[in-house]
C-alpha cells in the first residue's frame, strides 16, 4: 500500500483503540556502517545459467535478483539484542545516537517486559508492530494498541536513520495530540516496506533539506522501505540479520483490525549493551 502524503497516512493508520491510542509510523534506519558481514535477508540463493551466484529477495512488491554480496554489519558503538519469534531469531542493533530510546529498550528487555507480547498490528508492505503489554493475555479478536508504560519518551529523530526495511522505531500519537513527537514508552514497530523509487527520495530531500547518501539510496532500492515517513518518528535500531522473518510475519492473515489471526509472540534478550 503506497501512502501519498502524511495527512492521508495519519487518517489511515490511527490505532483502532480508545482515546489516546498510539499512532505509529514506521521509521527506517540506514546507518553508514559497512555492508560486509551477516546476511541481510535470507532470500533464495540461486546459480544462474552462466554460473553467477545470486540471491532472490523481496523488496516490497518487487522481486529483486542481485549478486549475493549484500551484507549488513552493526555499528561497533551499537548495543545488540535478539528477538525470538516462531519463525526464528532476528538480530537487532540499537543505535548509539538514539541514546535514550536505546537505554529504555534495554531496560525493558532486561526486565522481561517484552517477553510473550505479540505483534498485535501487522500490515503487509508496511510494518509489524508490538510492545503493547495488553497483548500478553489478550483473547482472540481483542483490539490492541492502547497499552504502554506510564511514561513517554522525548523524540530523538535523526537525519542519519531512515525507513529502510528492518528499521526499528517507536510508536507515537499523531501530531495534533503530540506536537513534540514524543514516543511511546514501550510500543515499537519494524518496517516491512514496499519498493522505493528515486523520485520518492528526491521529494524527501527537497521537503526536509536532507541528502541521502549513495549507500542509503542503494539500500532503499535493494530492500524497500517507507520513505514517506522519514524525519517524522524516532528510529532507534534496525534488524541486521534475518530480515526474512519480517516477511513471514507480515504475510500472515489478519483480522479487520490488522491483528494477525495467528498469535505471533516475541522474546527479547540483550546480547551487548
Amino acid at each position: 500500500m503506497r501512502i501519498k502524503n502524511l495527512s492521508v497516512l495519519k487518517n489511515n493508520f490511527l490505532f483502532l483503540s480508545s482515546i489516546g491510542a498510539l499512532f505509529f509510523l514506521v521509521v527506517a534506519c540506514v546507518t553508514t556502517t559497512n555492508t560486509t558481514s551477516s546476511n541481510a535477508s535470507k532470500g533464495e540463493h540461486k546459480t544462474t545459467k552462466d554460473g553467477r551466484q545470486v540471491v532472490v529477495r523481496k523488496a516490497g512488491n518487487l522481486t529483486v535478483v542481485e549478486p549475493d554480496t549484500l551484507r549488513l554489519e552493526p555499528n561497533p558503538y551499537s548495543a545488540l539484542v535478539e528477538m525470538d519469534t516462531k519463525f526464528g531469531t532476528m538480530k537487532i542493533e540499537l543505535f548509539f545516537e538514539a541514546e535514550n530510546h536505546r537505554a529504555n529498550f534495554i531496560k525493558l528487555a532486561k526486565e522481561n517486559y517484552y517477553d510473550s507480547l505479540m505483534f498485535h498490528r501487522v500490515m503487509k508492505n508496511f510494518m509489524a508492530q508490538g510492545g503493547d503489554p495488553n497483548s500478553r493475555r489478550a483473547k482472540k479478536g481483542q483490539r490492541l494498541g492502547s497499552g504502554s508504560t506510564n511514561y513517554k519518551q522525548d523524540a530523538e529523530i535523526s537525519e542519519h536513520y531512515y525507513h529502510v526495511k528492518g528499521a526499528l522505531a517507536a510508536a507515537r500519537q499523531p501530531d495534533e495530540m503530540n506536537p513534540e513527537k514524543q514516543s511511546s514508552g514501550s510500543q515499537f514497530y519494524i518496517v516491512h516496506g514496499s519498493s522505493v523509487s528515486p523520485g520518492q527520495l528526491d521529494k524527501n530531500e527537497r521537503k526536509y533539506n536532507i541528502i541521502y547518501t549513495e549507500e542509503q539510496r542503494n539500500l532503499y532500492y535493494q530492500l524497500g522501505g517507507a520513505p514517506q515517513l522519514d524525519m517524522e518518528y524516532t528510529v532507534f535500531g534496525r534488524v541486521y540479520d534475518r530480515l526474512d522473518i519480517i516477511d513471514s510475519i507480515c504475510y500472515k492473515e489478519t483480522d479487520a483490525y490488522a491483528r494477525p489471526k495467528e498469535d505471533i509472540r516475541v522474546k527479547v534478550r540483550v546480547i551487548l549493551e
